[in-house]
């Protein structure tokens, strides 16, 4: 499994998911019929929005409905011949400081169909030197605190437990737990 910068020879495996019930939000059901009607009417500008290093994209729309202001980030799919899923980076420039809505600097999926296979341990793994090299000393990821699949990934890649929170209802509320992976 690679990670591929989204693009038109890879996007149809995109749609497929999208079309088969998966999302890369997972805390916004609206997001698939979103994302399916840019591609179907200006693919090129779909495919340009997953790399926005300069936040020049829309606001982001939240699990409640709010906007906030979107920040630099890039997002990259998984790839083993067909779509297994995606990973994405994001970030505040100069700083390991988020925003509070955002929870986390790293977000990945799979795709049901290609799970337990390893794919988001190796794709978390290969993220690292890119946010490495986005000038980030350590980088934040939280997950459900019943998601033990996605714990054993941020262990795995050398993440250790900062704390546990309670999620705002903006971002989809209950229990989670709020990891960090040093680069440095």
């Amino acid at each position: 499994m690679e990670l591929v910068r989204p693009s038109a020879e890879h996007v149809a495996g995109y749609v497929d998911a999208l079309q088969r019930g998966w999302s890369a939000d997972t805390t916004r059901p609206a997001a698939t019929s979103e994302e399916l009607r840019l591609i179907e009417t200006d693919p090129e500008h779909f495919l340009a929005a997953m790399d926005d290093r300069e936040a020049k994209g829309p606001a982001v729309t939240l699990a409640d409905g709010t906007t906030v202001p979107r920040i630099p980030g890039f997002r990259r799919w998984m790839w083993d011949g067909e779509f297994c899923g995606s990973i994405g980076l994001r970030w505040q420039p100069g700083t390991t400081e988020l925003p509070p809505h955002c929870l986390g600097h790293i977000g990945y999926t799979v795709v049901p169909w290609k799970q337990k296979r390893g794919y988001a341990t190796d794709a978390l793994r290969q993220l690292l030197p890119l946010a490495r090299a986005e000038g980030l000393a350590s980088v934040d990821l939280a997950t459900d605190a019943d998601n033990l699949a996605s714990q054993r990934v941020i262990r795995t890649n050398g993440g250790f437990l900062v704390h546990e929170f309670t999620k705002a209802a903006a971002n989809g509320g209950g229990a989670a737990l709020l990891y960090r992976i040093t680069l440095s």
